[in-house]
């Protein structure tokens, strides 16, 4: 079963991704400069700004590559906490809320998320804010 989540260790983190991958690319790009620059005397210039061109690419594809995942997730979070909200209270959230406001209250559990909504529209919440003050934290495990 997985670990109970809370305030300190909700956060997500793939090391093979965040850390060895990121590495990587950039001592790929590291590696395709150094190879760039020595080739300027003519030889392979062709074949070292290809492969450096690439390399610097790879930046753009992991940056890329996180972002949009983190989109697609931020649009579905919307959906399930309107329809969450909509389920216990007859109607959607306050549109007042804004994306990272919605993104801390999912966190919230049922009894203590119409007070935190109300207090996040109020009182303007900030994401961290809301996590922070939730006493009975609703783990989300399937996050990307």
């Amino acid at each position: 079963m997985a670990e109970q989540q809370n305030y300190s260790n909700h956060r997500r983190f793939i090391p093979l991704f965040h850390y060895f991958l990121a590495l990587l690319i950039v001592a790929t790009v590291i590696g395709a400069a150094i190879n760039f620059f020595k080739s300027m005397d003519g030889t392979g210039l062709y074949s070292a700004s290809l492969i450096f061109a690439i390399a610097f690419g790879n930046i753009f594809i992991f940056l890329f590559l996180r972002g949009f995942a983190l989109k697609a997730q931020d649009r579905a979070i919307r959906v399930e906490e309107n329809l969450r909200n909509y389920v216990r209270n007859g109607s959607l959230l306050d549109s007042r809320l804004d994306m990272r406001q919605i993104i801390g209250l999912r966190f919230a559990a049922d009894e203590e998320y119409d007070d935190l909504a109300a207090r996040a529209v109020n009182d303007g919440l900030s994401e961290d804010d809301i996590k922070k003050a939730i006493t009975n934290w609703k783990g989300d495990h399937e996050r990307a």
